[in-house]
């Protein structure tokens, strides 16, 4: 069925309510707009889903969203997992709370339980929650740190984390075969209540939640003598953030923490900012102009599903707020985890860093400081909680840390997923420790790069929107595949992984090996003076992605190194 007869069934068909009629009867006429809604469905990915609000096939609506739940309820039934049920949480964003009720009661249509928290929730307490329940899945309704016409639907698993091979492909097998609309099956809410097939999750799983998150703290004694004079600065960018941050930094004892009053409360529209992205400096402009007026340590934001949290520190030379990008936020925890542990006698013989190809390989380096295995993963966070579920079958590894260059990071396994509440107290804590040793976190930083030296990343997007860009994206990869550079600026070139053909290139004696990793679009080069370049697709938005990092000896060196290697990588692909 074309784009134009799938608008045209849309506006007649009785399934469809009559207010997605009357929002597609306005566009009447607008070729590219109809086009844009129907040229096809909204694709379901080892991700999920992720789309525009609206009616239409290529957007999140109700429909949409009944439909992916419904191919996950039948493959729930082939698992025979009616009575574990599914745990459900939901951010600020618009529609998230009527997404998650209609994915409940589709799921209680077909016979599953149902778990489903009152209220907004981060991310990282579903991944908690589902294992706490016993639930055999999880859904979490957000679109993370999209603008606000975007919402998304997350499917985790069992073990807590995303869902990965090979149960990501036997699910979207499962919701691509549900073609019709009306084979999706609801029921009303009381009546699900009554079959005791809707549960309602409270403040006792907050408790939880809360008490996991404190058993991690390394430097109690630390975070005493220095809690009263820490200032610190917080802003929730009106997402989930703000009760369990406030209440673990609370009950820690951290008394001066100050939140931003414009971004405290919950808002889908997000009215303060253009991006609830605490990758994004404009989303800090509000917590910094805080930050200067009560001289704060230490500024902090999380996204609307706080699973990442983005990081100013002053600079004790200039006064001045100095951003950390995710790797160094991430690398600062790792640093100060196992320091601390080996000065406490806790950091295990077995002991593992987990973090993604496109992380910084500063890594390595903190992991060969301190004997920690360090074991690299596929871009994508469920691949870090994935490894935790292998460490305890194969019982090879103790999970120390995880962290991914876009902000995310995890201590403990409470959670199988990003975690900006623990990484929110990881910080204090850290904080509080350096700040006793006359250090800021800013400090600590520049202390890191002098110890190992110093390594700068990137990330360079490239959006290609609607029905070329698939295309276009696909055609920068296989051109790069076809024609693998033997240089890349001043860089030489000394392997290229393909991870779709799961092979490593040896450029010098051309000899080929397997990566190790699952199968994925991504092309990868190893250059010389500990260099790499990396070039993927999004696997959320219509976007190319190429990531970078260079070390070299001093800041100003490393910024050069990165500008260069950033405009010879742009250059590739013209």
């Amino acid at each position: 069925m074309d784009y134009q007869s799938k608008y045209e069934q849309w506006c007649t068909d009785p399934i469809f309510d009559k207010e997605t009629k009357a929002e597609l009867q306005a566009i009447a006429g607008d070729e590219k707009e109809i086009e844009d809604r129907f040229y096809k469905d909204l694709s379901f990915g080892t991700g999920g889903l992720r789309g525009v609000i609206g009616a239409g096939t290529n957007r999140m609506n109700v429909y949409t969203v009944t439909k992916a739940t419904q191919g996950l309820a039948n493959y729930i039934k082939k698992q025979g997992g009616e009575e574990k049920g599914v745990a459900i949480a939901f951010d600020s964003r618009h529609m998230s709370t009527e997404f998650s009720e209609k994915a409940a009661l589709c799921l209680n249509a077909n016979g599953i339980k149902t778990y489903r928290f009152e209220t907004l929730r981060p991310t990282p307490e579903l991944s908690f929650a589902l294992r706490e329940l016993g639930c055999i899945a999880g859904i979490v309704v957000t679109a993370s740190h999209n603008p606000p016409e975007y919402n998304g639907y997350k499917v985790y698993w069992e073990d807590g984390a995303q869902i990965t091979a090979p149960k990501d492909k036997e699910i979207i097998a499962e919701v691509n075969a549900v073609t019709d609309f009306a084979s999706i099956q609801m029921m009303d809410r009381a009546e699900a209540e009554k079959k005791g097939l809707f549960h309602v999750i409270g403040q006792e799983m907050d408790d939880r939640y809360m008490e996991e998150l404190k058993k991690l703290v390394l430097s109690p004694e630390a975070i005493k003598r220095m809690a009263d004079s820490l200032k610190i600065v917080y802003t929730p960018l009106h997402g989930t953030g703000n009760l369990p941050v406030r209440r673990v930094l609370k009950e820690l004892g951290f008394t001066q923490v100050q939140v931003v009053p414009e971004q405290e409360l919950p808002d889908g529209a997000f009215p303060t900012v253009s991006y609830p992205n605490p990758e994004d400096p404009n989303a800090f402009k509000l917590a910094l102009d805080l930050a200067e007026k009560t001289d704060a340590d230490l500024v902090l934001a999380t996204d609307p599903d706080a699973d990442r949290l983005g990081v100013y520190a002053k600079d004790s030379k200039t006064g001045s707020y100095m951003p950390f990008t995710g790797n160094m936020s991430g690398l600062l925890i790792a640093e100060y985890e196992l320091s601390v542990r080996k000065e406490l006698g806790r950091l295990p013989k077995d002991g593992a860093l987990v973090t993604t190809i496109v992380s910084s390989n500063m890594a390595e380096a903190i992991g060969k400081a301190y004997d920690v295995d360090v074991i690299e993963v596929l871009t994508g966070f469920k691949y870090i909680g994935e490894q935790i579920k292998f460490f305890e079958q194969n019982h090879e590894h103790t999970f120390l840390f995880g962290y991914e260059e876009s902000y995310g990071c995890l201590v403990g396994t409470h959670a199988r997923d990003k975690d900006a509440v623990v990484a929110v107290m990881a910080l204090c804590e850290a904080a509080a420790y350096y700040k006793e040793k006359g250090l800021t976190l800013w400090d600590q930083m520049l202390k890191i790069y002098e110890k190992y030296g110093y390594y700068k990343e990137t990330l360079v997007s490239i959006t290609m929107k609607g029905v070329d860009g698939a295309e276009k994206i696909q055609k920068i990869l296989s051109d790069m595949r076809a024609n693998p550079p033997k240089e890349i600026g001043t860089h030489k070139v000394l392997a290229v992984r393909d991870y779709d053909a799961d092979t490593r290139l040896d450029m010098e004696t051309g000899k080929v090996t397997e990566t190790g990793l699952p199968k994925s679009n991504v092309l990868y080069y190893e250059l010389d003076r500990d260099a790499w370049c990396c070039v993927r697709p999004s696997g959320t938005e219509p976007k190319v992605k190429f990531y970078m990092g260079v070390k070299e000896d001093s800041i100003a060196h490393a910024e050069a190194a990165l500008e260069s290697l950033k405009d010879a990588m742009t250059e590739l692909v013209k």
